[in-house]
């Protein structure tokens, strides 16, 4: 069969000019991997996290490289605070097609009976509160704009235990659900809601996991892609899902974890 030439339409699928997203915990890690991503393939990104001078370093640095960002930081514990994210993005872009919940804490390694009820509380709202109240707060201008692109950032926690995350993979769980929930209810507007498992990923909050070599050596040991994964490897994913691409999709959980949930 003769290869076809790629179709201008085709190559449109990524493209997110014009678009606007905010993509929460974006200072670092796979936060930072999907803000230049999307500002690579043409999207306005509002780069949030807790503190201001960390959302305008890496905001300049892709401005630097000729797309278009802004910080606006913003504790996703603070209800007040996500509200001023929403306000202020409008305020300077007109309105939100993209979101990403990515932002997410777990302050306690160990068995379930050494979380306390704050410690429980904390994951909650982060992991859980936050992404819905966020969600909720971001609908209008997508449904005015004729629909919109929410991603969560879950985790195979949220498919199977993982030891000494007890209560961050009952949050994952939760979050699991609620996109499925939000996918079935805001599909009628024209926003799609979807969310990515990563397995083990090299960050700064999984460091605990990787830095050891014995311990690390324990985990891949039963990856089928004997391996960690990279932050590059989870953008492009989160890219299909803001996209065109993925019209079609949406209530689905994409697992990117090197087949360790097999």
């Amino acid at each position: 069969m003769e290869t076809q030439p790629i179709t201008t339409t085709e190559k449109s699928f990524f493209d997110l000019t014009g678009k606007v997203a905010i993509i929460t915990g974006a200072s670092k890690g796979i936060g930072e991997d999907m803000a230049r991503v999307f500002a690579r393939f043409g999207a306005k990104v509002v780069i949030s996290s807790r503190k201001q001078d960390a959302c305008d370093t890496l905001a300049n640095d892709i401005k630097a490289q000729g797309g278009e960002a802004t910080g606006i930081a913003a504790h996703v514990g603070d209800m007040g605070q996500l509200q001023q994210l929403v306000d202020k993005t409008i305020a300077t872009y007109g309105g939100i097609d993209i979101l990403v919940n990515n932002a997410a804490s777990n302050p306690v390694f160990g068995p379930s009976l050494d979380c306390d009820g704050a410690a429980f509380d904390k994951i909650m709202q982060a992991n859980v509160k936050a992404p819905f109240e966020l969600s909720k707060l971001c609908y209008p201008s997508m449904k005015a704009r004729g629909g919109g692109s929410i991603i969560m950032i879950s985790s195979i926690a949220g498919h199977t235990p993982d030891p000494g995350l007890g209560m961050y993979s009952v949050s994952k769980a939760s979050l699991n659900m609620l996109t499925k929930v939000l996918a079935k209810e805001w599909g009628v507007d024209g926003i799609r809601v979807n969310a990515i498992c990563p397995g083990l990923i090299k960050t700064k909050f999984s460091q605990a996991l990787w830095q050891d070599e014995k311990t690390l050596a324990r985990f891949t040991k039963h990856i089928p892609i004997a391996r960690m994964g990279t932050t590059d490897e989870i953008s492009p994913l989160a890219l299909f899902l803001a996209s065109d691409a993925s019209s079609y999709s949406t209530g689905s959980l994409f697992y990117a974890d090197g087949g360790t949930v097999i």
